[in-house]
């Protein structure tokens, strides 16, 4: 049987571990474009790459945690409140402030409501110290995102003892780590992650596989987490609104596309897939939206700072890149990239020309404002040698010890201690 494990209110619940006074009351977790990454103020700003799976942030900056409000930190010198909630407490969600609440409605429903200034270092901490505890009492564990777990527990918890232990499994987390969690379990991880929604908030429920039917009946489809927007829409136009509707309707589903009919089995209850306890990377990338912006040399200033943080997961990862993208977002919903492959060996320099360059290439609507920059590396390989050209094999290998050098200066002083002149 496999479990789904998810931290309730993760980051309101990381807070609480700080501050007690924050139990009980309506409070949210603000979040804003990451500008701060692009500030010309040094700051001591760090990488971890312990954590792993979907939606897990790699960079985030030191934060000094106060007992305050920090509302004042999302406020501009205009007095415009800015920024968006990305966690909301069980308390704060009574006034029907969600996940994704502008800040400013937050207000307006709840005055009272409390707002935090992230602290991605201490939710990183936490969520690796889980990850390490479960790891201790579960044979095989996959990380999902930084607030949830899977587990498999075939042939290590009987099925009839699987409730108790997901009970004490849950007690036992809040008594060592002052987290509450819920957990779902089930034959399948899809159904297992339901059960967990169903179980919130700090609770356990179990699906057996007798139950399924009844327990998806009604469900809408969009609580299914393998159906999105789309796929929901085209549903919705067949005419099925619950999950319980597309399992009486097999045909739809059967005789259709591989991804169509491994979704009808995943409605189902049947589940094929296995756990994966580490994920081997194929590519890495760092992207920021800000406010618009259609200064071209401080763009690329930009492009500058996001390739020095992009060198420095690189060579923490040991991974050489032989492939190259960059995308640029821009007002008005415009897009543009460009990407190239390469034969030389990674070195923080190379990458730089490369990206500025792909840079130039890519922006193609130099009237309009920039409102996003990303970049990316990928097709990685293991070898120094043999697939990178032998004309600059030698200047390159220079240039990438030099790269792993100031990598280690950084990781020990912070990301900031060694910057490029066309940061400033």
């Amino acid at each position: 049987m496999k479990i789904h494990i998810d931290l309730d209110c993760f980051f309101v619940s990381a807070e609480r571990t700080l501050d007690k006074s924050l139990m009980g009351k309506p409070v949210g977790i603000g979040g804003r474009g990451d500008t701060k990454i692009f500030s010309h103020e040094k700051s001591r700003q760090f990488l971890n790459l312990k954590n792993s799976g979907a939606f897990v942030p790699a960079y985030f900056f030191e934060h000094r945690s106060s007992k305050q409000n920090d509302l004042h930190k999302f406020i501009d010198a205009d007095g415009r409140i800015r920024g968006m909630l990305t966690t909301t407490s069980y308390e704060a969600r009574a006034f029907g402030i969600k996940t994704g609440c502008t800040i400013r409605e937050a207000l307006q429903r709840c005055p009272g409501i409390i707002i935090k200034q992230p602290n991605m270092r201490l939710y990183q901490e936490l969520s690796y110290k889980l990850k390490r505890f479960l790891q201790k009492r579960i044979p095989l564990i996959e990380q999902g995102s930084i607030d949830e777990f899977y587990g498999d527990l075939d042939g290590w918890v009987e099925e009839s003892d699987v409730p108790q232990f997901i009970n004490d499994l849950k007690n036992e987390v809040m008594a060592v780590l002052d987290l509450p969690l819920s957990i779902g379990a089930a034959y399948s991880k899809f159904t297992a992650k339901m059960a967990t929604n169903a179980a919130k908030p700090f609770g356990t429920r179990v699906v057996y596989p007798h139950e399924v039917d009844r327990f998806i009946h009604d469900l809408p489809i969009t609580s299914f987490p393998g159906i999105g927007r789309r796929t929901a829409a085209k549903l919705q136009g067949l005419g099925l609104n619950t999950l319980g509707e597309i399992k009486k309707h097999p045909h739809l589903f059967l005789h259709s596309t591989k991804s169509q009919r491994d979704l009808y089995e995943r409605v189902c209850g049947i589940d094929k897939t296995p756990l994966q306890q580490e994920r081997e990377r194929k590519s890495i990338g760092i992207s920021r939206t800000f406010d618009p912006e259609i200064d071209r040399k401080e763009l690329q200033r930009r492009v500058i700072i996001l390739s020095r943080h992009l060198s420095h997961a690189l060579i923490r990862m040991k991974k050489l890149p032989t492939h190259y993208s960059f995308s640029i977002r821009y007002e008005m919903n415009q897009k543009a990239h460009a990407n190239i492959t390469v034969d030389r060996l990674f070195s923080e320099s190379y990458l730089r020309e490369i990206m500025i360059d792909l840079f130039t290439k890519a922006d193609q609507y130099r009237n309009l404002k920039a409102i996003r920059l990303g970049l990316s590396c990928s097709a990685f390989t293991q070898s120094n040698h043999h697939t990178f050209s032998l004309l600059e094999y030698d200047e390159d290998s220079k240039r990438h010890r030099l790269t792993q050098s100031t990598s280690a200066l950084r990781e020990k002083y912070g990301l900031d201690t060694l910057q490029w002149g066309g940061e400033l």
